[in-house]
């Protein structure tokens, strides 16, 4: 029976719980809300989380002392009877905006003073239109830059931007998110896949207890040493159409038209990436499926080899069924850890091909929607738990032994 924890156990891991809160479970929690909500940072009607209408007062109040202060140098362009047209409209822009002067935060907004304030930015619209057009041919100094100022008053109304589930269905319907979620599913099986295969093959050499097998051991872990920045670098110079040694070897022998095409062409860029993750976690793979071999009792085989036991029905009624744990756990981390493939393919070929992770730093990032960028990233988590999920519920892999 399972003992329960006690308060003093409890204040014992409770800092640990608080940084796993902090970065951990506070991220997560950000990238639900912002899915919620059309937020994008890079354009101030939206770069907040708005449940309800407000108003940016303080750049109204810029916008409406550049239309003052602008229309001060348009008098020097003008008659007499023009520039008392022009002073009256600079007394009434002045008398309009004061009351905004000082305040620098949003704030809420009644539907009446919204429609006060749009019917003020249409009628000096209007007038400003009346006065250009009616001296068509002076030399004024402003006559491009109002319409801005104006289209800037006007932005400063912030609509509500919750969307609740809208950023699910826009993903849903996204052709570029489908298209990147099967390069990940590719890049994924097919890397996971070589590299067990592989990993298998390195782990039962580094099993034997052969001379010199330290070395061999730690040389064949140089790889995975590697940060993955400087590999991708590596094999950027080695897949290089004038000077790239790979992409030289492969044009020879007949698997590429030119060099230049690893990198310049879409199965190029994901045979190039999957070689350079393949090289790189191999040796992790092989070491994950070592640590298991290590525990099989060497027994076993003795017996089998009395038996007359060949070698490869050793391997399959043997060395395979006892392994099925470590190949279960190595098999999940590899696959989590390749799902979210980003700084490989981003290094290697500047985001080609396009991986979910990629793409949501692109519409995160890069464009500014976070809300639409957390959706994606919402969609990783879920692809990501479904992968534990299937192993650990399903496979049966124990990522966590159990000790009684």
């Amino acid at each position: 029976m399972a003992k329960r924890m006690t308060f003093n156990q409890f204040l014992f891991i409770l800092p640990l719980l608080l940084i796993v809160g902090v970065f951990s479970l506070y991220p997560i929690a950000s990238s639900f809300v912002y899915t919620a909500f059309d937020y994008r940072i890079n354009d101030q009607r939206f770069n907040r989380l708005n449940l309800r209408g407000s108003f940016n007062a303080g750049l109204f109040y810029q916008n409406g002392d550049y239309i003052d202060f602008y229309l001060g140098d348009e008098i020097l362009a003008v008659d007499a009877e023009g520039a008392e047209a022009i002073e009256a409209l600079q007394q009434r822009v002045r008398d309009f905006i004061t009351p905004y002067k000082g305040v620098t935060q949003h704030q809420p907004i009644s539907g009446g003073e919204a429609d006060e304030l749009n019917a003020f930015i249409d009628d000096i619209e209007s007038e400003l239109n009346a006065l250009y057009s009616r001296y068509a041919g002076a030399g004024f100094y402003h006559r491009e830059n109002m319409p801005y100022l104006i289209e800037d008053m006007r932005k400063c109304f912030i609509e509500p931007n919750f969307m609740g589930l809208e950023n699910f269905r826009l993903l849903f319907n996204d052709a570029r998110f489908f298209r990147a979620l099967r390069n990940t599913t590719w890049f994924t099986v097919i890397s996971v896949s070589i590299e067990l295969v592989l990993g298998m093959g390195m782990a039962l050499i580094m099993n034997r207890a052969m001379r010199g097998i330290g070395l061999i051991r730690t040389s064949a872990l140089v790889p995975w040493a590697i940060p993955t920045a400087v590999s991708a670098i590596i094999w950027k110079y080695l897949y290089d159409g004038t000077s790239g040694i790979i992409a030289y070897l492969f044009a020879q022998i007949g698997l590429i038209d030119a060099p230049n095409m690893m990198l310049n062409s879409a199965g190029g860029a994901m045979a190039s990436a999957l070689l350079a993750d393949i090289w790189k976690t191999t040796p992790y793979m092989a070491l994950l499926l070592l640590a298991g071999l290590q525990t099989i009792d060497r027994e076993l085989y003795e017996s089998a080899s009395i038996d007359g036991s060949g070698v490869f029905s050793t391997f399959f009624r043997i060395t395979l069924p006892l392994m099925k744990p470590s190949i279960l756990v190595a098999l999940l981390f590899r696959m989590l850890d390749a799902f979210r493939v980003y700084d490989l393919i981003a290094i290697l070929n500047s985001g080609i091909p396009e991986t979910l992770s990629i793409y949501s730093y692109t519409r995160m990032i890069a464009q500014g929607n976070y809300g639409y960028g957390s959706a994606i990233v919402v969609a990783m988590f879920v692809c990501v738990a479904l992968i534990a999920f299937f192993f650990v519920k399903i496979m049966g892999a124990e990522v966590v032994g159990d000790e009684g």
